[in-house]
């Protein structure tokens, strides 16, 4: 029976999920820090399965792992896989399901928690501090920028208007008659949009093109009462930049389930700036998903036993 390790199991709950009998399955909880730790725990094993990109399998990775045949990601997009070096060490690799859903709902999440100030105000309550110290931002009324108007793009945008917001959207790819498709206005400038907004929230995919799309003269765009929300990825957004405009109250805080390096590590100034509402890359991580992860997980492991892998990455 082949051997499976599953990485980066953070709740300890992936063997719980379904049923792994086809393989003898491996849950390992804690993250490895270094690529040595990694190799040592899962050489043995002909199968891996990955959740996201906690993980990255780079060219040097394979290279150390003869043994690995299987690699599987949760989703059908993993930009941590050298897909041309997995191929070439004869690796197939599968990815799952998974909705975009709770991604939407964490980032509405952060955006309430940021506007009605929940956490210092929540922590008062606790600490017997101050009934009542802050103000709240008024959704109704304000502008939510939205950068990319995608499948989660489009979720944010219904939910906007919902609550009575302007919602305005901006990417490379946007036309106007596709946001008034969606009720949603059209910047012709992601320059445009961040100095009218409110809120920022972006809903971009890493790439390129993306990467360190809001750098510093972008950031001096905003409002000093703005918000920015990143629930995508953290490369899109120059990191010492955002985290100089936060820490000169240049803009009013952000909102951040993403970063530059995951796990965050302990001393990094994001985890203690007083106007970052951060979360640890929770966006995906609902029941329903990981459900589908490891379920789909186990499915691609039988249809490659059996000679006709699924949902191949290529």
């Amino acid at each position: 029976m082949l051997r499976c390790a599953v990485l980066d199991d953070y709740q300890d709950i992936a063997l719980g999920l379904a049923d792994w009998a086809p393989v003898r399955a491996t849950s390992f909880r804690e993250h490895f820090a270094t690529q040595d730790d990694l190799v040592r725990a899962i050489h043995e094993h002909e199968i891996v399965v990955i959740m996201r990109e906690r993980t990255p399998f780079p060219a040097e990775l394979f290279a150390r792992l003869p043994n690995l045949r299987l690699l599987i990601t949760s989703g059908m997009r993993n930009a941590s896989i050298d897909l041309d070096a997995a191929r070439a060490h004869g690796v197939t690799v599968c990815g799952t399901g998974g909705s975009s859903v709770p991604p939407t709902e964490l980032t509405w999440a952060l955006i309430l928690g940021l506007a009605r100030h929940l956490v210092p105000e929540a922590t008062a309550l606790r600490a017997g501090g101050p009934w009542q110290h802050t103000i709240g931002l008024d959704l109704r009324g304000s502008t939510l920028g939205l950068l990319g108007l995608g499948k989660i793009g489009s979720q944010m945008a219904a939910i906007g208007r919902a609550f009575g917001m302007d919602v305005v959207a901006w990417s490379r790819n946007l036309t106007a008659d596709r946001a008034g498709e969606l009720g949603v206005r059209y910047a012709a400038t992601k320059e445009a949009l961040l100095a009218e907004s409110d809120i920022v929230s972006i809903h971009l995919v890493l790439s390129d093109r993306t990467r360190g799309l809001l750098g510093a003269p972008e950031l001096a765009l905003m409002r000093r009462t703005a918000y920015l929300v990143n629930t995508s990825r953290a490369a899109i957004v120059d990191q010492a930049a955002l985290i100089e405009a936060l820490s000169e109250g240049r803009i009013a805080g952000a909102g951040l389930d993403v970063f530059d390096q995951e796990p965050l590590p302990d001393d990094h100034p994001l985890r203690t700036l007083p106007n970052v509402l951060a979360t640890p890359h929770l966006g995906y991580v609902t029941q329903g998903n990981y459900r589908t992860y490891f379920r789909e997980a186990v499915a691609d492991i039988e249809a490659f036993l059996a000679g006709a892998p699924v949902r191949l990455l290529t």
